[in-house]
């Protein structure tokens, strides 16, 4: 039986040109970065390195970059931190903050948190596609409003968020306030954040074109090894350390440095820095992902594609089987080596329908029958034509024994 891997959006296997970059600091050259000896300088010159070309690719100064466990510790330290220090600097003041109702949880976790201190927090709708409007978070600011959170790429139904605009629109609301007499008592700065996890090999990642103080992402997203990730945070924006220790990173983020971890990340942007290689491996993948959707839906009725599909990542296909479970599904396609998803890997374990689908105004029932499909680099179409041999077979089966049909 072939091993077909569709879960992209969980994780993705590690490129043999990112392991074999690593290699070498998992053996020899294993100083920690932060010795003063010959051994540990070394490694933080190498460190140093890959900082360098995380700005490059970021498009912003390299002491502006922070390497974290991934972007679950990336996305805590925008929320926390930042709501952390205007708390500590403005005795009194109850600040207010909007994040997409769709966010990954580790957005929505700390928000919570956050809520339960007295912070306000909108939890901002999309459209029935799973859009932002423009117009509704425009609406949702406030006077006491410091930080707004969008993702730019969701991760269960692969909308792509217009960053950019909103990032414009930000600007132009702080340039509103500053140029007010009562900018200070009547406005707060408004600072953006995005969780680019899922959006590094498809979009723009230019921190100044997008306009965000902060962003987040994951190098096991990329391609890249597991534990290890990125915090951009923009020079002069509030930050609160969350984590405290040897004074690491300029004390924004202590801890020892995962070498081996921030080189294998380094060569994965490497590889999706070569705009011409990627450009023709997202086409190929895109192709792949229209296939197979095409083919769902000649031998399948019943179905319903979630979210936009103009403004999507060319990986993703998350779609609605009418009358089964999407759990069900998941684990006959696994029996038959098939691995994909019901939504996001970090939710998996909760029997609650998925708040994505949700938000965009899936009734319970039906987004209980969803199935995440994301492709990556590694998929051929052999492996689509296995879907579309077995998955057809695997919905009739349990239609005939769902009640729901």
């Amino acid at each position: 039986m072939k091993n077909i891997y569709l879960d992209n959006a969980a994780t993705t296997p590690i490129d043999p040109a990112v392991l074999k970059s690593m290699e070498p600091y998992l053996r020899a050259n294993f100083g920690n970065a932060s010795s003063l000896h010959y051994v540990g300088l070394e490694a933080k010159r190498t460190v140093d390195g890959v900082q360098e070309k995380m700005g490059h690719f970021l498009g912003c100064l390299p002491q502006e970059v922070y390497f974290t466990s991934g972007a679950t510790e990336s996305d805590n330290m925008a929320i926390l931190g930042l709501t952390g220090a205007i708390l500590r600097a403005n005795s009194g003041f109850k600040p207010h903050i909007v994040v997409s109702a769709m966010e990954h949880d580790a957005v929505l976790e700390p928000a919570k948190q956050l809520s339960k201190d007295g912070v306000e927090v909108t939890y901002l709708k999309p459209n029935n596609k799973g859009l932002i409007e423009l117009d509704s978070l425009r609406k949702a600011i406030k006077n006491n409003t410091v930080l707004v959170s969008i993702m730019y790429v969701n991760n269960e139904i692969g909308t792509i968020q217009l960053i950019a605009e909103i990032g414009q629109l930000i600007k132009e609301l702080n340039e509103k306030a500053a140029a007010s007499a009562k900018a200070t008592a009547s406005r707060r700065k408004i600072y953006f954040h995005t969780d680019a996890t899922q959006a590094v090999s498809y979009c723009d990642m230019n921190v100044v074109k997008l306009g965000v103080d902060m962003l987040s992402l994951s190098a096991h997203k990329i391609y890249g090894p597991k534990g290890v990730g990125v915090f951009y945070l923009k020079r002069g924006t509030p930050f609160r350390s969350l984590i405290w220790g040897g004074h690491q990173q300029d004390g924004i983020r202590s801890g020892t440095y995962n070498v081996a971890g921030i080189v294998g990340l380094g060569k994965a942007i490497e590889l999706i820095a070569d705009k011409k290689k990627n450009k023709e491996e997202n086409k190929k993948i895109k192709e792949l992902r229209d296939y197979l959707i095409k083919g769902i839906k000649k031998s399948i009725k019943r179905i319903r594609i979630n979210g936009d599909m103009i403004r999507r990542v060319p990986s993703n296909a998350s779609i609605i089987f009418e009358g089964v479970e999407g759990e069900s599904i998941l684990l006959m396609l696994s029996q038959k080596g098939i691995a994909v998803s019901t939504g996001s890997a970090c939710s998996s374990g909760s029997l609650e329908p998925s708040h994505v689908l949700r938000a965009i105004g899936v009734k319970p029932e039906l987004a209980h029958g969803s199935i995440r499909f994301s492709l990556g680099r590694f998929n051929v179409k052999k492996d689509i034509d296995c879907v579309l041999k077995e998955l057809p077979l695997i919905i009739k089966r349990l239609r005939e024994m769902s009640p729901l049909k």
